[in-house]
């Protein structure tokens, strides 16, 4: 019997994981659209939804909870600020899993993780806000 063995182990230990996953759900927030394997997006869809529900609630506690989790304080602000507010009408469902074959070198099964009602313009638009920032410091 299996009872209990409720996630995947993705074989890493559990603080590894906690990394993994706190790294990519920041990319995901910050870019609304990734690209990873599929047991990883299939693992990562309930730590991300959770963090949108308590950027619904809005308060003071929910950001606190959300900063620990995601540790860098541009995400946890767009988390509030953006889709909180954007996914306020709707009951859970706030990302989809869409397969994307498979990887060249080990054929490991990848797939699109991104938000429902994502916004095309923020993929990549923190780089090339960096990359404008950095242009204009050189002239």
């Amino acid at each position: 019997m299996r009872h209990g063995y409720g996630y995947r182990r993705l074989n890493r230990t559990h603080e590894h994981r906690k990394a993994l996953f706190a790294n990519m759900a920041g990319s995901l927030i910050e870019h609304e659209q990734i690209r990873t394997t599929l047991p990883k997006a299939k693992e990562l869809r309930p730590v991300v939804e959770k963090l949108v529900t308590l950027a619904k609630r809005g308060d003071l506690h929910a950001r606190r909870m959300a900063a620990a989790a995601l540790k860098v304080d541009g995400q946890v602000k767009k988390l509030f600020d953006v889709l909180g507010p954007r996914y306020k009408a709707r009951n859970g469902g706030y990302l989809r899993v869409l397969k994307a074959g498979f990887r060249y070198g080990d054929m490991a099964p990848m797939a699109i993780i991104e938000f429902v009602d994502r916004d095309p313009e923020a993929k990549g638009a923190a780089d090339r806000a960096r990359l404008a920032t950095a242009e204009t410091a050189e002239a």
